[in-house]
């Protein structure tokens, strides 16, 4: 088993604008990688299996779902103490960190958000406490980006409706109880529904074959005339508005965690750059190394600094969807960057299997920065 011997970056006193609560959740959710993801986290991405025994484990230390109200399970925390959440699963796993996003973004927030008080009191607690796990049903084989297109449809049948289609690329597909599917109705306006896993005609396939996210559960989902009664309709939302909405929260979780696996990149740069001798010296003794680690902990605690005051506006309900994309793109370009320099310091050492986690934040977040961004202009659909 790997020891991890993480020690957090913090330059510019980051966690002097932190409360005694951050810093406990923090603490919390960093001591529980240590002890239960670190050390089996390279195995199973070696093997491409998700460890199922995480899920419950993240229910009980709070990752799901922690800014939802405590009355149907969450955590009732600010938004920094779940970005802190995320910073600290990432450092661990990106695919430990999507586990919990798409859990708490992505399923418990429309959920709480769109859905009505019945669907609150019967999906949320389950989900809080890792006894479910959920999915979120957006992008199609032939609609990524422009999601309006998607031919996910239902049609009205009575006291239920008819769902077909297909939905691809969507984590934690085959473990979930639920999905949260967005499809078109028969005035072709786009609206999420509920989709529980005994639903006859619902089936989750496995995708094989990965070359990243290789410890997270990815699947497709496949409705062939599901029956879904039509309380499973959130009825508070309609539009792109709902799975964008989704979105913007989940954007949020990955500026945090993105530089989660900056810090840990950085940390194991810094410390191989003090054993590692060459010419009698070891290498951090050399400028040219000095000046990338320089580097590196300057872009981490500038993105800490923005991931921060981020979390403020989004806890105080101002936070714009531009914003959260800045942070979000900024984040991922960093943590990038980052893990491409650390792997630099290793050389031919990197593709070796003692060094695997690399490998898996390199790839990683090469898939991860998809937020739409062009320059002096931030896109989002109306």
């Amino acid at each position: 088993m790997a020891q991890d011997l993480f020690q957090s970056p913090d330059y510019f006193m980051v966690d002097d604008l932190l409360t005694d609560e951050h810093k406990l959740v923090r603490d919390s959710v960093r001591n529980y990688v240590k002890k239960e993801i670190s050390p089996i986290i390279e195995d199973y991405a070696q093997r491409a299996e998700f460890p199922q025994q995480i899920v419950k484990q993240l229910g009980d230390h709070g990752c799901f779902g922690p800014t939802i109200p405590q009355e149907y399970g969450g955590g009732g925390l600010d938004y920094i103490s779940y970005g802190l959440m995320m910073q600290e699963l990432e450092r661990g796993d990106s695919g430990v960190r999507s586990t919990a996003s798409v859990q708490g973004s992505l399923v418990m927030f429309p959920i709480y958000e769109y859905g009505s008080e019945e669907q609150r009191k019967k999906y949320l607690p389950k989900l809080a406490s890792g006894e479910w796990l959920g999915c979120f049903g957006l992008t199609e084989p032939n609609f990524g980006s422009d999601p309006s297109g998607m031919l996910s449809n239902f049609k009205d049948a009575g006291d239920h409706v008819i769902l077909n289609g297909s939905k691809m690329w969507i984590s934690n597909a085959p473990f979930s109880q639920i999905a949260v599917v967005w499809a078109k109705d028969d005035n072709g306006e786009i609206k999420g529904l509920i989709v529980e896993r005994d639903m006859e005609g619902f089936t989750t396939p496995t995708t094989h074959g990965k070359w990243s996210l290789r410890a997270s559960a990815t699947g497709e989902l496949v409705f062939d005339n599901v029956k879904v009664p039509k309380e499973n309709i959130l009825p508070n939302v309609k539009g792109l508005k709902g799975p964008l909405g989704c979105l913007t929260k989940a954007r949020y979780g990955i500026a945090w965690g993105t530089i989660g696996a900056a810090m840990d990149c950085y940390d194991t740069a810094l410390r191989y750059s003090k054993e590692r001798i060459q010419f009698d010296k070891a290498i951090g003794g050399f400028q040219l190394q000095q000046k990338k680690l320089a580097e590196m902990i300057t872009e981490i605690t500038k993105a800490q600094l923005l991931n921060w005051r981020l979390g403020v506006l989004m806890s105080e309900g101002k936070a714009t969807p531009q914003q959260v994309s800045m942070a979000k793109r900024n984040s991922c370009e960093v943590a990038t960057n980052i893990t491409r320099d650390a792997r630099q310091k290793f050389r031919q050492r990197f593709y070796s299997v003692a060094l695997q986690p690399y490998h898996q934040h390199q790839r990683i977040l090469s898939l991860i920065c998809r937020t739409i961004f062009f320059p002096n202009k931030f896109y989002r659909y109306p």
